[in-house]
């Protein structure tokens, strides 16, 4: 009785082991502040559909030393001076050409193109950087961010007084006119009015 009393002892013990043993491989990375998953939920809602139909024709990059100053009455004057990148685009809005804007005639298509347009013109932060500052303490960012607007006028103005939206327009030619011969197999004429506009896009 006593021999079954032990072999009785050490198989609840065996048996005790081996359930312990098994629940904790089971359970040994459970934790009730563990992630299991990750869900995400979007609620993405189309804004708004644009027809892209400009074509870029023609890229004008500027580099500008730009002299910042906010003239004061008593204190030192804050002055600023930027390194500045920054470039101009010139295109053609495709969207604008209708049907009674390409004409034949025996062997020529005669194809009225829009102004040529200066269709962007930016800043490249990447690429500008501020050079020095003098006594601009609180005034710095108002300083900067002057100085900044300052140089992409001039970015405009410079694009438009070097010939952007003629070279645009040459480019049209370069660019436009080969590819409607390939695919219409005439001679093409390209005709422009040459009133640009300005249409800015950020």
């Amino acid at each position: 009785m006593g021999l079954f009393k032990g072999y009785f002892q050490i198989i609840v013990v065996l048996v005790t082991i081996i359930l312990t043993i098994f629940l904790w491989e089971k359970f040994k990375n459970f934790s009730p502040f563990a992630i299991k998953d990750i869900q995400t939920s979007h609620n993405l809602v189309l804004k708004e559909m644009t027809v892209l139909g400009k074509l870029e024709l023609s890229n004008f990059s500027f580099r500008d030393v730009v002299e910042q100053e906010l003239v004061r009455d008593y204190l030192p004057n804050p002055k600023a001076i930027l390194i500045v990148q920054g470039e101009a685009i010139g295109c053609l809005d495709l969207t604008k050409i209708k049907p009674d804007d390409i004409a034949t005639k025996d062997d020529t298509l005669i194809v009225h193109l829009p102004d040529p347009e200066l269709c962007s013109y930016r800043i490249d932060h990447s690429k500008s950087r501020i050079y020095d500052t003098e006594y601009a303490f609180m005034n710095e960012q108002a300083l900067i961010n002057e100085a900044y607007t300052s140089a992409e006028a001039k970015i405009e103005q410079s694009a438009l007084d070097m010939g952007i939206l003629e070279q645009t327009k040459k480019n049209a030619e370069l660019v436009l006119k080969p590819l409607l011969e390939s695919i219409s197999g005439k001679k093409v004429v390209l005709l422009f009015e040459m009133k640009a506009t300005l249409e800015r896009i950020k």
